[in-house]
Parts: structure tokens; C-alpha cells; sequence
């Protein structure tokens, strides 16, 4: 399954660089079905594999354009941290990170808001603040696991700055899978510290 998420990878990314937009179709539905396959296979925990599932209906509405889609996209994906959150957890955490975390969320929030669409503001604020305890949770996993918190983070932050119409890099699509997808297969390395959830 690991080398046909690979695969799966490689098509999504390379179809983004060249602006193929059939492959990147059909590729990404598969992408997160494979991982956590992978996951499930090594006999990792059900959250583990029901969050990255939560990421596959996120991936399947965000390939459409509609306002509908994102905010359903943006409720998998909330779903999805709910089950990162609870399976991390309340062990303890850095302090430290903790408020960087929080000064990250708060300067974000406060410079996107007069930018996003007014019926998006509060949805993405309270997604921002689930995302970013995910993100600072799962630094108590490790140093790959809690990489892969902030890399959801930084890819969810440029989906967030294309929405408020910010200045983007050349082939921005390519950088937010980019992102997610390491983030996404870092955080399920979370079956291998098994032995740490509560």
C-alpha cells in the first residue's frame, strides 16, 4: 500500500507542476484510501484511520470550486483534527509551543479576516483554532509527528491566503499538496508511538 500511495503522490504532484488537471483528479481521491490502508495494515489505532478518512472526503469536496464543497471540505477536515486531537491525547506538551502557536493563530486570523469573504470569517477562524490545538497536540508524539502538525498548518494556510485573494506562489496548488501531503503522511507515523495514547 506505502508504494502505491507513492505512486498516487507522484502522479498528484507532477500533474500540479505540469497543469494536468486529470490527473490530479483522479489522483487525489486515492491518495488518503491508501494511507491510511497502509495505517490500518501495520495495526494502527482506528482514530489514526478514521482522521486521515476525514482528510479523504476534505481532498474529494475541495476538487470542486464551489462555496458548498470548501465549507464541506473544511468539515471533514475539522472532523479529521477531532480524531488527531483525541488520539494524541492529554499528555504533556511544551509550554514554549504552545504560545507561539497561539501567536501564530492570533496574527493569522487578525491579518486574513478583512480579506476572506464575510460568510467565511467565522468558519475559518473556528477551524484555524481546532487546527492549530491539532497542530501544537501533536508535537507530543515526537519531532516527525509534531512536523506534521505544522505542515498541516502552513498548507492550510495557503489554501486560507488564496481564498483572501493574497498574493500566491507560481503553481500554488502544487505547494498546498505538497504540504498537506507530508503532513498527512508524517502525522500517520503516529502508529508507530502506539504505546503513548491515552
Amino acid at each position: 500500500m506505502l508504494i502505491a500511495f507513492g505512486l498516487a503522490v507522484a502522479v498528484d504532484l507532477g500533474s500540479l507542476l505540469v497543469g494536468a488537471g486529470a490527473g490530479h483528479q483522479i489522483a487525489k481521491p486515492l491518495l488518503m484510501p491508501l494511507l491510511a490502508a497502509h495505517v490500518y495494515a501495520r495495526g494502527g489505532p482506528r482514530l489514526l484511520v478514521a482522521a486521515l478518512l476525514c482528510g479523504w472526503g476534505g481532498d474529494v469536496f475541495l476538487l470542486s470550486s464551489a462555496d458548498l464543497a470548501f465549507l464541506l471540505g473544511m468539515g471533514c477536515f475539522a472532523a479529521g483534527h477531532v480524531c488527531y486531537l483525541v488520539l494524541f491525547g492529554k499528555g504533556r506538551t511544551h509550554p514554549g509551543l504552545g504560545i507561539l502557536y497561539g501567536i501564530a493563530l492570533v496574527g493569522a486570523v487578525a491579518a486574513l479576516w478583512p480579506d476572506l469573504p464575510s460568510d467565511l470569517r467565522i468558519p475559518v477562524a473556528g477551524y484555524s483554532v481546532l487546527l492549530t490545538a491539532m497542530a501544537y497536540r501533536s508535537s507530543r508524539l515526537g519531532l516527525l509527528v509534531g512536523l506534521g502538525g505544522a505542515l498541516f498548518l502552513l498548507s492550510d494556510m495557503l489554501i486560507a491566503t488564496g481564498v483572501a485573494h493574497w498574493p500566491q506562489l507560481p503553481r500554488p496548488d502544487f505547494w498546498i499538496m505538497l504540504t498537506y501531503l507530508c503532513a498527512q503522511a508524517l502525522l500517520a507515523q503516529a502508529y508507530r508511538e502506539s504505546r503513548t495514547f491515552v
